[in-house]
């Protein structure tokens, strides 16, 4: 009979499977993810955590290391895969957590991502992995993506303009990524996100930092920890393990958008400060006065994403994420209403749904879809400014042919207003 306590479906999922079940730390703070990582250990010393670590003492050279109840267990060390970290992991944890899985039946993992991973490239490696031939899900059952964060380093973390090859940590030869970008994506991947850190006589500025994370990251459960001096490590491991939060189903967060799927929240009122400001228009954006608004548009908010479509180019979706001061467009395929009928079936169905709900006479599924999140920032001039760069009624006149033809000084891939 179930716990009261716990939810019906997940004592009949456990007994569904005998597969092991993992849970994914990440975070860019070392300190605080193993906190909650031994934590979750003194919970249940037959965990098994693996650990991959990069840090100085191993002169940049990957490590897995796994450890239990008991103590560390093996510490092996990895050779760089076309001397990437990231790759490398991708190449490892698979089969590692499919050895595990045979080897020591029964138990579950705590797999803890090294700084510079983004969990959804361990969540792509392993839908896509096979071990032995078999696809890595039918081995091991990723039961949660965690990523905790540093009370203490966020705001700074997210504010910074560094990337991570000036701070000496890059992943591999040519990771241009920020800083800031990695926090934020390691935040809006997860399922839970854990805040690490604080104290009762910083009641208003922890209370601002849980705010900032509800609004990066809305779909995710949000928990506090280690803000006092002791931690209930039972009831933290209930708050963490066996939750079955994780949907592999769940789109890309930049694809969300357009796959139907909640990309932000509209809180335009400060909430100590934080504001979450939703732009949203079915006019194309004149790319030049877009260009020109950048370096306004992106100085307030700490994090912006999305898609927009731009009237240069009328039949690609973009996606925007902007962190750190600086903006990378990504191309996201085209719009629906630009693929020939026959073609329609290669989008997924939630996106031909979300298509035929908001279709347009005019624009069909073409629009764009921004949130803007941070702290202390006007959101009703950040719309002005936004609104200002939607095609006039002259300039929409001209059709597609004209719009064509307008300055794209985006041409050319990423952006870096700063």
């Amino acid at each position: 009979m179930p716990s009261p306590s716990a939810p019906a479906g997940r004592t009949t999922h456990r007994a569904a499977t005998t597969r092991p079940a993992v849970t994914v730390l990440s975070g860019f703070w070392p300190a605080a993810t193993m906190a909650v990582a031994r934590t979750l250990l003194a919970a249940d010393p037959a965990l098994l955590v693996v650990r991959y670590d990069v840090g100085p003492a191993h002169d940049g050279a990957p490590h897995r290391v796994l450890r239990d109840g008991t103590g560390p267990v093996e510490d092996v060390r990895l050779d760089l895969v076309d001397g990437c970290v990231c790759c490398t992991l991708r190449a490892d944890a698979p089969a590692t957590l499919a050895q595990l899985a045979a080897a020591r039946p029964g138990r579950d993992i705590v797999l803890v991502l090294p700084e510079v991973v983004e969990p959804e490239t361990l969540a792509t490696a392993c839908s896509h992995g096979r071990v032995a031939g078999r696809p890595v899900g039918d081995l091991v059952r990723f039961d949660s993506y965690v990523t905790v964060v540093a009370a203490d380093h966020l705001l700074d973390g997210l504010a910074s303009t560094d990337d991570l090859s000036q701070l000496g940590i890059a992943a591999a030869p040519g990771d241009r990524r920020r800083l800031a970008d990695v926090i934020a994506r390691q935040i809006e991947y997860a399922d839970t996100v854990v805040l690490w850190g604080g104290s009762t006589d910083q009641a208003f500025e922890t209370h601002r930092l849980g705010v900032l994370l509800s609004r990066m990251a809305p779909w995710a459960v949000h928990l506090r920890a280690g803000d006092q001096p002791t931690i209930d490590a039972t009831r933290l491991a209930g708050q963490l393990r066996h939750t079955d939060r994780h949907r592999p189903e769940t789109p890309a967060v930049l694809d969300r958008g357009v796959e139907g799927h909640l990309i932000g929240v509209h809180e335009p009122v400060a909430d100590c400060g934080v504001v979450s400001a939703v732009f949203r228009a079915r006019r194309p954006l004149h790319p030049a006065r877009l260009f020109a608004a950048l370096a306004d548009v992106t100085a307030g908010p700490l994090r912006s994403r999305g898609h927009l479509w731009l009237a240069s180019r009328p039949e690609t979706v973009i996606g925007w994420e902007c962190a750190g001061g600086g903006l990378t467009l990504h191309t996201l395929g085209r719009w629906l209403v630009d693929l020939p009928d026959e073609q329609w079936e290669q989008a997924s169905p939630q996106r031909r749904l979300a298509a035929a709900l908001d279709w347009d006479p005019y624009y069909g599924d073409r629009h764009s879809n921004l949130v803007f999140v941070g702290v202390d920032f006007d959101p009703v001039d950040l719309h002005r400014r936004l609104a200002a760069c939607l095609l006039t009624d002259a300039e929409l006149a001209d059709g597609e042919a004209g719009w064509r033809n307008l300055p794209d000084p985006f041409a050319g891939g990423g952006v870096d207003p700063g």
